[in-house]
């Protein structure tokens, strides 16, 4: 082997030194890496390690943080509950089951330290409902593990928003779910909706595991399950794999997200979601207004409204009583604000609205109280109040329609117009075709 010397000429490089040189290279390699991740753990230096300087070398004497081993982290010893029931750890299929669930929750860090970060945001908003029920704060847990805490979190068979309720369960619990609103999107409605159906489930089974279970499968099905097997346990019940594991994950949930640093996730203060803060107001629509009207009103903008009621559906708000969640502290000047906005979009639109003495009042349960004296005056617009009244069941497409236009001239969405006919977003329709525009 020959290599060239700095004078340009080449000298001959011995072979037996080639080996020692090599692992003396990837041992220095080595132990720079280790160093590396050691001091980067959390993107900043981990203390506890010398460091070199320099001026010369200094100490912390704060201890590294480090992540424990998988193998480490899914042993258990002690005892172990969950909404004050305890768990049978003892049990070898409990035990595997559990660390199971551990291992798997574990392995995807990334979604941890968002279910912690989101947690700070809602936790004590459904914290407060939670005690207002007399329920056990673990409960919060099952918010987790069926959502990730994403309001707009939906499932194949149909289950939408944090808690995950199907559309007749939900509608059962109070929740309105139409074309203008989808309350399961909405924190405060839909935990209280959780609240009533856990205190019912709990009621029928005397036991918060079972509950959990019938939370997730149904209460009828795991009632018919317990009877055919004759078993009233939920650690020893057969059931379908999702049940089986579901109580393990929110126990899992519960026992990383209070005991981050046990299982390497270090947070500081600036590293958490701060609480989700707003204001509240209702108002009154007495007629198809566009939601831009509201957060103009509120000193926002569409995707904060949005963002801050995830259960409206579209571009506006149809006729109807509307409670909004607005940018905290703005409350105090929405309703001038919201009357001008009125009178600034009739003027545009051509729609005349009067708007009633004493009508404009602040603070949470009070509303403009606005009426229609006459309908917008464009072609459009008229059109669509006349199809809302209408009783027609049919529109016949004219040439120039679009199923955007069609679904907004009748009031519906998009999604509902498409499912009605069952059609898709790439469907084409023609001239003379026939529409279902009401179910």
């Amino acid at each position: 082997m020959k290599l060239l010397s700095r004078s340009g000429s080449y000298i001959k490089f011995i072979p037996g030194l080639i080996l020692p040189f090599l692992l003396l290279s990837i041992h220095n390699l080595e132990a720079n890496e280790s160093s590396f991740l050691t001091s980067n753990a959390k993107g900043t230096m981990s203390a506890g390690s010398s460091v070199s300087h320099s001026s010369g070398t200094y100490s912390s004497s704060i201890e590294p943080e480090k992540i424990p081993s998988l193998v480490k982290s899914a042993n258990y010893s002690g005892s172990l509950d969950f909404c004050g029931s305890r768990i049978p750890v003892h049990i070898h299929d409990v035990r595997e089951r559990l660390e199971k669930e551990m291992l798997l929750i574990l392995w995807d860090r990334a979604q941890v330290i968002l279910w912690i970060k989101r947690a700070s945001q809602y936790f004590p908003h459904m914290e407060r409902t939670l005690r207002e029920y007399g329920l056990p704060l673990d409960l919060k847990y099952v918010a987790v593990i069926e959502s990730g805490l994403r309001s707009q979190a939906g499932s194949h068979k149909g289950a939408v928003g944090t808690w995950q309720f199907m559309p007749g369960t939900g509608q059962d619990y109070g929740l309105r779910i139409d074309d203008n609103i989808d309350a399961r999107k909405n924190l405060i409605e839909s935990t209280r909706a959780a609240c009533d159906y856990f205190k019912k489930l709990y009621a029928r089974f005397n036991s918060w595991p079972l509950a959990l279970a019938a939370y997730n499968m149904g209460e009828n099905g795991l009632a018919k399950e317990m009877a055919q097997q004759e078993v009233y346990d939920y650690y020893r019940l057969y059931l379908p794999q999702e049940t089986q594991r579901y109580v393990f994950r929110a126990i899992v949930a519960r026992e990383i997200m209070e005991n981050p640093a046990k299982y390497g996730f270090f947070f500081s203060k600036e590293d958490y979601y701060p609480v989700l803060d707003f204001a509240r107001v209702t108002v009154d629509c007495p007629a198809r207004i566009p939601l831009t009207l509201v957060a103009r009103a509120a000193k926002s903008y569409f995707k904060e409204i949005k963002d801050l009621n995830p259960d409206i559906r579209g571009y506006y708000l149809d006729k109807g009583r509307y409670s909004i969640l607005i940018p905290p502290g703005m409350d105090k000047v929405f309703y001038q604000e919201f009357a001008k906005e009125i009178s600034r979009y009739q003027a545009v639109s051509g729609q005349a609205i009067e708007q009633q003495s004493g009508g404009m009042k602040t603070g949470e349960n009070s509303q403009p109280s606005l009426n229609i004296i006459r309908q917008q005056s464009s072609k459009d617009e008229k059109r669509a109040y006349s199809a809302a009244k209408s009783s027609n069941r049919h529109h016949v497409v004219r040439v120039g329609d679009s199923l955007t236009g069609i679904a907004q001239s009748y009031g519906i969405s998009f999604d509902t117009l498409l499912k009605l006919n069952n059609l898709n977003k790439k469907s084409v329709i023609h001239p003379g075709q026939k529409l279902i525009v009401r179910p």
